[in-house]
């Protein structure tokens, strides 16, 4: 009996936009779309939709106008980021700060260092929580092989620093390459014991687990609307206020202003709002910050922990169906075991990765993600010693990448089958159609 018939049972997932749409494929007919780039944006909950649209009708401006709709937005806007410090678990005196993504959130906590602080970073992050930190105060630390490994590489580069500065470090709660589980709260530990701070990207962890700023002892956390099943254009960032309150605003406008006056020698005197407002300016994405709001309520409502457990059946079916794929090598930082979300990321021997993709996308109607992730150090790190392959495309020079799928709360168990099916059908067979190289990416050849 194959591994995927005698897998478990799993539930049924939450309604999602998308469900049930179709795409054609090149061999003829069409297929129900299986949407497995969840690390890249998820598809955004129906409730989550549905809550937008009932607010729709009763859109106004907000904090400034005098109207019903006005304050009902307002109202509306305020509560979102109630919601979200209570799904978050902040402390009281945490702040809830609405930004476009995790992005955003972290170049504006970029913004906010203290004069002379050290930013500590290991090279395996995002380039969201690579990229934002002053180059000349950032320390980049090279990517550990265990949990412990990275505990112990952070303890001692805290160690070797001047005391006398302020320090942050920045690290992510799952990988957006690897799925896997960051020690969050250890590292919290090793910082707060040598005098440093820590901000944690949950862009990949809060959608898939519960992320509490008190239990984890972070003091800073960020993620995006968009990967928590609410539409694009909206993140957080929550936690400790001081550092927000004494720097400039993150930009410049109304909204942020408190109080503006012209001196008599013609300069302008600014008094700028203290708490979220201060890195707010410009009318907010009311919209935005309610769908997160809403996305929230849904998870707590359907359960985390069940969620979670849901997912590890998932990826226990992923796993072993690629596992029974020859040539084909599941990515892993610390190795099989370690717990993950459903992100996974592999290569297949003899293929292309962006051939796979394609191929996996036309022939079949499944769509994953192939490159390297906005993380291209840790996935080059990866793909150490891991020789080119030439791709059906027509290039044999073809940048060395992988291929990745990813899945959650939306996911049917259907479409994990179906993926895994595909990548053994086209690792033993080969593609049935032709492909050629377009922008540096395989496409399928038009129909002659």
């Amino acid at each position: 009996m194959s591994v995927l018939t005698a897998a478990p049972a799993v539930p049924a997932p939450l309604p999602v936009l998308g469900c049930g749409v179709t795409v054609p494929l090149v061999t003829g007919g069409e297929v129900e779309y299986a949407a497995l780039d969840y690390a890249a944006s998820a598809p955004a909950l129906r409730r989550v939709w549905d809550d937008v649209a009932a607010y729709a009708p009763y859109y106004g401006s907000v904090h400034r106008g005098a109207g019903q709709l006005s304050r009902l937005s307002t109202e509306l806007f305020e509560n979102a980021r109630r919601t979200v410090a209570r799904f978050l678990d902040c402390r009281a005196d945490d702040q809830v700060v609405f930004t476009r993504s995790t992005t955003d959130s972290l170049n504006l906590l970029a913004r906010t260092l203290p004069a002379g602080c050290e930013v500590f970073v290991f090279e395996t992050e995002h380039h969201a929580a690579l990229l934002p930190w002053p180059e000349d105060r950032v320390t980049v630390l090279a990517a550990p092989r265990s949990p412990g490994a990275a505990v112990a590489a952070l303890e001692r580069a805290l160690a070797a620093r001047d005391t006398t500065a302020p320090a942050l470090v920045c690290v992510t709660g799952a990988s957006n390459v690897t799925g896997e589980l960051w020690p969050v709260r250890e590292l919290a530990a090793a910082a707060h014991a040598h005098g440093a701070r820590i901000v944690l990207d949950a862009a990949q962890l809060a959608p898939h687990h519960p992320v509490s700023v008190r239990d984890l002892d972070v003091d800073w956390v960020a993620f995006s609307g968009h990967k928590l099943y609410a539409p694009f254009g909206s993140g957080v960032l929550a936690g400790r206020s001081d550092w927000l309150t004494a720097a400039e605003p993150y930009l410049a406008g109304g909204g942020a202003s408190r109080r503006v006056v012209r001196r008599p020698d013609g300069r302008v005197e600014v008094e700028w709002h203290e708490g979220a407002a201060r890195h707010e300016a410009g009318s907010p994405n009311v919209i935005g910050a309610y769908a997160i709001a809403s996305a929230c309520t849904a998870l707590e409502e359907a359960g985390l922990d069940r969620l979670a457990e849901r997912e590890a059946l998932l990826i226990r079916r992923v796993r072993e169906g690629l596992a029974e794929v020859p040539g084909v090598r599941v990515l892993s930082l610390f190795g099989d075991d370690a717990p993950r979300v459903g992100v996974l990321s592999f290569v297949a021997a003899g293929w292309n990765s962006s051939h796979l993709a394609a191929a996996l996308s036309a022939e079949y109607g499944i769509g994953v993600r192939d490159g390297l992730f906005c993380a291209h150090p840790l996935v080059r790190t990866l793909l150490d010693g891991t020789p080119d392959t030439a791709t059906d495309c027509g290039t044999s020079d073809a940048p060395l990448n992988a291929v990745r799928v990813s899945f959650g709360a939306g996911t049917p168990e259907e479409h994990v089958d179906r993926f895994v099916t595909a990548v053994r059908d086209l690792v033993t067979h080969g593609a049935r159609w032709r492909y050629r190289t377009e922008n540096g990416h395989c496409v399928p050849e038009e129909r002659s």
